[in-house]
């Protein structure tokens, strides 16, 4: 079902300086701090094109400057076509793992036809922004993560043998993670992949904005006299094997702001479904919570030095939605959002969408700060999301709640372009 194509891809030239120095990270994480930093280190970091400042000229002036790169050689296309492979390894929490991806072009179908499934929910402003730079520029900067299941093993076999081809970029970067990059050119192989790949679903991981504006995109210049070298039915992607050993998932927590929480009376409201447990260490509670993966399970932090574990019960656990799946129902995030942040605290999908007193962060010691140094009120400190609850959901038709997923570490953007024009 899946149509994947090699790419004649776009890359940074030795003229742009240390490749480490002109990648970044997806443009929706990068902080101002950051994108400063990045802009400082190298002139030509791929920060300015893809998330370029300013007022609504910004996009116009993005693709005067991507046209001047390309001019002065900077960026320039490969002069063969391939699939490129693009692995990241790296230590987390003293246990180090790699996982391998396929960096190619993907044939662009309407979700409806479920070959390319999608887990999570969109924002029509992001979707705008991002259209707005793609009509500026005419490329993909970045890749849409995805995705797939090898249950025969037909891709890994292919893939045997191809540690071997030449590096043709490798780096670490600040958070210790390398990056590597090779290439497939062998015909015959890329033939084969492409072939494996036909009666494969994707399931999106990451960029649910992009790939939903890589099909906008198509349908404009379809509406508007497609140009005969637009290669716009098609959007860059990195296919990763859903069994990859590297896979790694890292939950996202949950902070209460700008709304009281008075713990006691918060407990005696969410008893009906939860059963409440006091622990002294709050550092402990990652490893309170892997203990109780099996359950419904959060912390919460209202400030001191302990938490309150609260474990579900026969009741969460039998949660239905209006309208939702049971692999939705299921899911963590959704009897968090469902039975406390909206049972308990009233906060509703429109002021969790607008963020008005939920905030989000992933780092577990990052959400105890904000509560003690009173930006919060509580925090909600979750498990992870996993692989297999992800794909229940897409196989589902369904979409999880905004920040339901965080896969680590995230794609580097830069290393491959697709261009979409021959």
């Amino acid at each position: 079902m899946a149509e994947i194509k090699p790419i004649r891809a776009l890359r940074y030239t030795a003229k742009a300086g240390e490749l480490s120095t002109c990648v970044c990270p997806p443009y929706d994480i990068v902080s101002d701090k950051e994108y400063r930093s990045l802009c400082d280190g190298n002139p030509y970091n791929l920060i300015r094109l893809e998330l370029p400042m300013g007022g609504e000229e910004r996009y116009e002036e993005a693709g005067k400057l991507f046209r001047t790169w390309l001019e002065e050689g900077i960026l320039a296309r490969d002069e063969t076509e391939g699939i490129y492979l693009y692995r990241e390894t790296f230590t987390l929490e003293g246990k180090t793992y790699s996982f391998r991806g396929l960096v190619c072009r993907v044939g662009l179908v309407p979700f409806s036809e479920r070959v390319v499934l999608p887990h999570e929910e969109t924002l029509s402003k992001a979707k705008t922004d991002r259209f707005n730079l793609m009509c500026a520029t005419g490329c993909n900067f970045s890749s849409v993560y995805s995705l797939y299941r090898d249950e025969e093993g037909t891709v890994r076999t292919l893939l045997a043998g191809c540690e071997d081809l030449p590096v043709l970029g490798e780096f670490t970067d600040g958070e210790g993670v390398t990056h590597t990059l090779q290439k497939i050119e062998d015909p015959v192989l890329i033939a084969r992949l492409a072939e494996a790949f036909k009666d494969k679903q994707l399931f999106i991981a990451d960029g649910h904005h992009r790939y939903e504006t890589g099909l906008n995109f198509k349908k404009h210049l379809e509406q508007n006299g497609n140009p005969e070298d637009s290669e716009a039915d098609s959007i860059l992607m990195t296919l990763v094997d859903l069994e990859d050993d590297g896979l790694v998932v890292l939950p996202t927590h949950r902070l209460i702001r700008d709304l009281p929480v008075e713990k006691e009376a918060f407990l005696e409201k969410a008893s009906p479904y939860f059963t409440a447990r006091e622990y002294p260490d709050v550092a402990k509670a990652k490893e309170v919570l892997e203990e109780h993966k099996d359950r419904h399970a959060f912390g919460l932090y209202t400030g001191g030095e302990g938490f309150t574990l609260l474990i579900g019960n026969d009741r969460a656990d039998a949660l239905t939605v209006e309208g939702r799946s049971a692999a939705y129902a299921d899911l963590d995030v959704t009897v968090l959002h469902t039975l406390l942040l909206e049972g308990v605290l009233g906060i509703d999908f429109e002021n969790m969408a607008k963020q008005i007193n939920l905030r989000y962060t992933r780092n577990e010691e990052e959400a105890v700060l904000s509560v003690r140094r009173g930006e919060s009120t509580a925090a909600f400190l979750l498990n992870a999301t996993t692989v297999e609850e992800i794909r229940a959901v897409a196989e589902a038709g369904d979409k999880m709640p905004q920040k339901s997923t965080y896969f680590y570490p995230k794609l580097k953007t830069g290393l491959v372009m697709n261009p979409l024009r021959r």
